[in-house]
């Protein structure tokens, strides 16, 4: 069997990851779904900006 590559390394755990994170948030009570893991998270200049405007 050929060595993985990085990319390949790297995919698997953030596959790994986000199925982790799932599963705990299934653990604590949160009701999630698979297309919870595959929704793009905003950036954190995106947060920022949407808690600044709040503040007003």
């Amino acid at each position: 069997m050929p060595p993985l590559s990085l990319r390949a390394k790297q995919a698997y755990c953030a596959k790994t990851r986000r199925s982790n994170y799932a599963a705990s948030l299934r653990l604590e009570g949160f009701d999630t779904s698979p297309a919870d893991a595959e929704r793009k998270l905003p950036s954190r200049e995106e947060i920022l900006e949407r808690y600044r405007n709040r503040q007003g």
